[in-house]
């Protein structure tokens, strides 16, 4: 019997229609689009009701809706090292508890289960439709405090979990019945500093969790189990296609880049070495980036956990491919991240600590990656953006005198670092660090200083901290506070103190961050490794984070474009000439700065003439 014959073709048209048939385009995009607007109403619940000034002020939450199957779904604007990684946690919530039901929350911070590290606490909320679990919502969100030995949740020099000192629940049922379950809130009350501006937190979250439950059951009212299922199949191999095409329009073959991390006195000395490696297949449309060759686990926590390092490759991966490509489960079905056990870059091993598992190392992972994918040519990839977390994020602590001496614990986001440069933008002030990916917001001056006793003598851009190049990275951030009343504890743990973020394609690096402790009298004391800065009344703390590296030649940058950094002030006119070769004339009194280009085309004449002639002595 031939394809073509009467009976071939009853059977052809009384098979069951594909899920692709019965959805159409249109469906397919309006109910994608509805699922990132739940996660959009699950952020905006928990940015108006947090309490705590890094949840509520500075964003480091996120959001996301997974599948029953596991699968990451949807994430509208959340943060990739908090939500990629659910999926881990999901299961492990069915492994743990197979008979969750309705009206069920777990609570989950183990970052040696599926989280990024203990001070994100993640609350998990099945949803089910007509006694069937569908989805799980997620809400991952960075506490101001959860019990650590040490008033910060960045402690790098902790030797292991136990010197760390979180409190850490290893996906624990929290709500029953959609009623809390007192123990649970009970142990966090008294073990973290602040436990209501923690209970605030945790309120914020579940409320957000809840309204995404009611969001996510009225969808499946609406559309149907059954074009719900289809919906998720047809979404992640929309996105699954989109991701190989993508990847098969670059060229194949094998990148490798290396840096390193700052010394850290007195527990790491000679830094932490970093190793990428990356797998193009064009052909196949498949991406393997391999962080094996790394360190074994350091005796600090600098440790990265498995989604951490996981998800700083993807992030990295994925900023270089189209940027509307959706990233859920379905595009990650392109890459591949092979990891090791026992590596500071890979899964940690029991009982080493992960404390800093979301920033400085997953930091040094992304800015690799960008960087090199820019050696397949002109077009691709980033330069390296800011990786100093310096003073300006850390962690401050102490006894409020306004409030009977209350004690207080904040991490701050008062710098905003310069992110990279890609071939057709220039790098955007703001940035954070990597990891962050813009979406951290930079704290209100305003509102810390009525939150909590310190005063902000200057936040500002800093002229010439941009890298250089056709596309020169994003500007510095110089902050400079103190307490009011009574001696405040900052504690960080910095980075592009002496190792800066680089330039490609000829671009330049950017400049070294700073940090030093001004005592009452002026004088100053440099702290390049010394996490603890400890501050009298009368005293201030300096910090200066990294800009971003340039991409491309400077001696390529557009006068015109120069002229307007020189306006901005993020570039000097001495530095427009010396690095850029464009002359400016004219007065900033009078607002009447120009460009001379007679003199331009003269100087940058003059350097490439020179460069050229390097070049040539360079290869002989």
């Amino acid at each position: 019997m031939n394809d073509s014959s009467p009976a071939a073709s009853a059977v052809a048209s009384a098979a069951p229609a594909t899920s692709e048939e019965r959805l159409s385009a249109l469906n397919l995009a309006v109910m994608a689009n509805r699922m990132d607007a739940i996660c959009r109403e699950m952020t905006n619940t928990v940015l108006h009701s947090a309490r705590s000034a890094v949840i509520g002020i500075a964003r480091d939450f996120s959001c996301a809706i997974i599948t029953s199957n596991h699968e990451v779904l949807a994430t509208a604007e959340a943060m990739p090292i908090h939500v990629f990684g659910m999926n881990i946690q999901t299961t492990i919530m069915s492994e743990r508890h197979p008979g969750f039901r309705e009206g069920d929350a777990f609570l989950d911070n183990d970052p040696y289960g599926g989280n990024s590290h203990a001070a994100d606490h993640t609350i998990l909320v099945p949803v089910f439709h007509e006694g069937e679990h569908v989805f799980t919502v997620g809400v991952k969100a960075h506490q101001a405090d959860v019990g650590n030995s040490q008033p910060t949740t960045y402690f790098a020099a902790a030797r292991d979990v136990y010197h760390e000192g979180a409190l850490i629940f290893p996906c624990v049922q929290v709500q029953r019945d959609y009623r809390d379950i007192d123990d649970i809130v009970r142990m966090c009350r008294r073990r973290i500093r602040v436990p209501d501006q923690w209970f605030g937190d945790y309120l914020a979250a579940i409320g957000a969790a809840r309204i995404g439950e009611r969001r996510l059951k009225a969808f499946i009212e609406k559309y149907g189990a059954e074009a719900v299922r289809d919906f998720v199949h047809e979404w992640l191999a929309y996105s699954e296609r989109r991701a190989r095409e993508s990847i098969r329009a670059l060229p194949s073959g094998r990148l490798v880049n290396e840096g390193c991390h700052d010394p850290i006195q007195p527990f790491l000395p000679d830094g932490i070495p970093v190793k990428v490696t990356i797998d193009i297949d064009g052909d196949s449309g498949f991406i393997t980036v391999d962080l094996r060759d790394n360190p074994d686990c350091v005796d600090a926590g600098m440790n990265l956990t498995r989604v951490t390092s996981t998800m700083a490759a993807a992030q990295a991966v994925f900023a270089c491919l189209d940027p509307d490509i959706p990233h859920n489960a379905g595009s990650f079905r392109r890459l591949d991240v092979l990891l090791r056990e026992n590596c500071v870059v890979g899964i940690p091993r029991f009982p080493h600590s992960c404390s800093v598992a979301t920033t400085n190392m997953t930091d040094m992972i992304i800015n690799l990656i960008q960087s090199a994918f820019a050696t397949l040519g002109d077009g691709y990839g980033f330069s390296q953006g800011n990786f100093c977390n310096g003073a300006g994020t850390g962690v401050c602590s102490g006894k409020d005198w306004r409030r009977d001496g209350a004690p207080y614990v904040n991490q701050m986001f008062m710098s905003a670092g310069g992110m990279a440069a890609s071939a057709e933008t220039d790098g955007m002030h703001g940035l954070v660090n990597p990891v962050s990916v813009g979406l951290v917001y930079r704290d209100s001056i305003e509102v810390n200083e009525q939150r909590f006793p310190f005063q902000v003598e200057s936040v500002r851009a800093l002229v010439d901290s941009c890298g250089a190049g056709r596309r020169r990275g994003g500007p510095a951030s110089e902050v400079i506070f103190g307490p009011r009343h009574d001696p405040m504890l900052v504690i960080n743990i910095c980075n592009g103190l002496t190792i800066l973020p680089q330039g490609v394609r000829g671009g330049l690096p950017s400049h070294a961050g700073y940090q030093a402790r001004i005592a009452a009298d002026g004088s100053r004391e440099v702290y390049e490794t010394d996490a603890y800065c400890h501050l009298e009344p009368g005293s201030k703390l300096h910090a200066i984070d990294n800009g971003g590296g340039g991409y491309g030649d400077p001696l390529e940058r557009e006068p015109e474009r120069v002229l307007d950094d020189v306006n901005e002030r993020y570039v000097s006119r001495a530095k427009a000439a010396d690095l850029y070769g464009v002359v400016i004339v004219g007065s900033e009194a009078d607002d009447d700065l120009a460009v001379d280009l007679a003199a331009t085309k003269a100087l940058r004449r003059e350097r490439r003439g020179d460069s050229r002639q390097e070049e040539k002595v360079a290869a002989s």
